[in-house]
């Protein structure tokens, strides 16, 4: 078996090209600094037009030329060298950096066919699956018949499924190795699949990719599939609700199998911080001497710019410059008819309504948005109070394997007859201690 690194040939390769397109990137922003300055505008207004001329722009256009052929000649030489060097295993590190740069810049990584971009695909204790009956059946030791995928969420990767939270509570010292997948494998008898992809790029991009892998998934499953379980956080819960309506609109046969939906901390109608961003893109441009620093907020990638409002069709976004502040313009998209969806929700307040709550949420979805509800009545989502749950004094990454919130999900899966009293069973909303 390969080895584990930090570090792989091609990632030398891809952090080269980088490189290169930060260089040409900051040159361009220099550039656009000097001819504002240089053309001496007024405060408020548009950015002069054009390139730098006479001498100041021969320089410009000569570091960008220079610029131009190192990387070329980089990439020449990389893209041969690269497939002798042989293959490796990723570190828990590697794989870290490579999802937070993918759901920064992964749609950009994925457009220029960046070695970095995370190509979309199933994992199993790390490993791509290759989805063939046979090849699956050697990869899962003795699947059941009730796969269940995991699917992660902005800037994380499937590993976070799989690494124990460090509890320092002593109530939740027993339960600090216990990962909500083997949770549900070891007491309700679920196979755990990891979707692992590039959360950089559009929401709907995604889900059409994954409703595709799921169908292949499941038509291949080593022995006859009874239910499909999927169980989403963050982002993940839109690439999912994405996934739903391409497989149904592509007459997918995996919907008929798919009984239950668990969202933990999805923000169903986005997220603020990036409605404040967008915000601080449109103040930027608004002086021509702030202009050119606009460009860098405007380097995040399309999977971030989707959480404004929780895109998940194509037609939300296509045709439209997607740091205009033009409004929640979405379709409205129900959950997935005869499936049996829940949501778990996180705030960093102590009770609902506290300063903490208001304001912060658990740090980065609130509460209001992880539930589906909305002021708009058509925008709903309509879950039941029994399908809803709370975590008090949690934030958002708590939400992947905090004992609680993996006994709350255990209790939903659970057939009848096997749900244990407790009170999380309460049918409204409560509060758990971390």
């Amino acid at each position: 078996m390969p080895m584990k690194t930090h570090i792989h040939p091609s990632d030398v390769h891809g952090l080269g090209r980088l490189s290169i397109a930060a260089v040409a990137g900051l040159t361009s922003l220099v550039e656009a600094l000097h001819r504002t300055i240089g053309g001496a505008p007024g405060l408020v207004g548009s950015q002069p037009p054009g390139p730098t001329k006479g001498i100041t722009g021969f320089v410009y256009r000569s570091v960008h030329g220079v610029v131009a052929l190192v990387g070329n000649a980089l990439d020449a030489i990389l893209v041969q060298i690269v497939p002798l060097l042989g293959e490796l295993r990723s570190s828990p590190g590697r794989e870290a950096v490579l999802a937070a740069l993918n759901g920064v810049l992964g749609d950009y990584l994925a457009e220029t066919g960046n070695p970095l971009a995370i190509a979309m695909r199933f994992r199993h204790d790390g490993q791509p699956l290759t989805l063939e009956t046979k090849t699956l059946a050697e990869a899962i030791p003795h699947p059941t018949g009730k796969p269940l995928v995991m699917v992660h969420g902005l800037c994380t990767s499937d590993l976070q499924w799989t690494t124990p939270t460090q509890r320092r509570d002593p109530a939740a010292a027993a339960e600090a190795g216990v990962t909500l997948p083997s949770l549900l494998a070891r007491e309700l008898g679920y196979t755990p699949v990891y979707l692992h992809y590039n959360s950089g790029r559009h929401i709907s991009s995604n889900g059409r990719e994954f409703a595709d892998l799921l169908e292949t998934l499941v038509s291949h499953w080593p022995v006859p599939v009874q239910e499909l379980a999927i169980v989403a956080h963050s982002m993940g819960g839109l690439v999912a609700r994405s996934a739903c309506h391409y497989a149904a609109i592509a007459g997918h046969a995996w919907q008929r199998s798919l009984k239950t939906l668990v969202f933990l901390g999805t923000p169903h109608h986005g997220a603020p911080l990036e409605r404040g961003g967008n915000w601080i893109d449109l103040i930027l441009a608004g002086s021509p001497y702030t202009a050119p620093f606009s460009r860098l907020g405007k380097i995040r990638s399309a999977g971030i710019t989707d959480l404004r409002y929780g895109n998940l069709l194509d037609e939300d976004w296509e045709g439209r410059d997607r740091f205009e502040p033009a409004g929640d313009r979405r379709r409205h998209i129900p959950l997935p008819k005869g499936v049996r969806c829940y949501a778990t929700a996180a705030t960093t307040g102590k009770r609902a309504g506290d300063l903490k709550d208001r304001l912060l949420g658990d740090g980065l979805v609130p509460v209001d948005s992880a539930l589906g509800r909305h002021s708009d009545p058509a925008l709903r989502l309509a879950l039941p109070a029994s399908r809803l749950w709370v975590g008090y004094e949690l934030n958002h990454m708590a939400l992947f394997n905090h004992p609680a919130v993996n006994q709350r999900v255990r209790h939903w899966l659970a057939p009848r007859a096997m749900r244990k009293p407790s009170p999380a069973a309460a049918r409204e909303p409560h509060s758990v201690m971390p």
